[in-house]
């Protein structure tokens, strides 16, 4: 992703001042990072908060992409907001994956007058991914609880009360991202799905964020860049 990135924001025409991978964490002190407009972090989820905090003391916005960490996020916007820090935060960049959560949720709001359809989840991802199930689908399945009143709670794998969502996650290959959504009944079934191709959704998203973020405050997310 970082690569991908970095190449997509020179095309855009910007300067890249400052690369910090796992070899140069203390960099996040330097000059040169505190001269960014804005940084783009994405990591993994056990340095996300520590990354995030500090691009804030060094005085810069953040757009993170990371997943697995955002039950810290309610203390975080605390924080944001206190403070005057910048926050972009998103399970997922791409353009595609915010039109099906779009659809998700107004079908989800349809199928709440339909009590004989039970819904679950399937996500793959590439074997690197180390969080599952994935944040996009922790972001689905709570806009499912939120418009499908009959479900009060998502879990991993398997639904043990009619109340639960079952989301079940698959670690495979290279697959960038496969995220499906099932309505069935004894009659049929309803199903959506979005397969990402390749990163370069997810990457072109969060330099166009990128974009977006610069100059603004608080905590903003793909509802304030798309407005759908």
């Amino acid at each position: 992703m970082g690569k991908i990135i970095e190449r997509i924001a020179r095309e855009r025409g910007h300067e890249i001042v400052s690369i910090i991978d796992i070899n140069n964490p203390d960099d996040l002190e330097s000059e040169n990072f505190k001269s960014a407009q804005v940084a783009i972090e994405f990591t993994a989820p056990d340095v996300a908060l520590s990354n995030i905090k500090r691009a804030f003391a060094a005085g810069v916005p953040v757009v993170s992409g990371t997943t697995g960490w955002t039950e810290e996020l309610p203390v975080l916007k605390k924080e944001i907001d206190a403070n005057g820090y910048t926050l972009f935060w998103s399970s997922n960049f791409s353009l595609g994956v915010n039109i099906f959560m779009a659809v998700n949720k107004y079908l989800a709001a349809i199928m709440n007058n339909f009590p004989n359809y039970n819904v679950e989840m399937t996500e793959v991802h590439h074997t690197q991914k180390l969080d599952a199930p994935s944040g996009t689908a922790i972001t689905l399945a709570e806009d499912i609880l939120e418009n499908l009143h009959r479900k009060t709670a998502w879990v991993k794998e398997t639904e043990n009360q009619p109340d639960e969502l079952a989301i079940k996650s698959i670690r495979e290959g290279q697959v960038p991202g496969i995220h499906t959504i099932r309505y069935e009944s004894e009659v049929d079934s309803i199903e959506i799905t979005h397969d990402a191709k390749s990163r370069e959704g997810f990457a072109l998203g969060a330099v166009v964020a990128a974009e977006f973020t610069a100059g603004k405050k608080g905590l903003l997310g793909m509802e304030d860049l798309l407005k759908f």
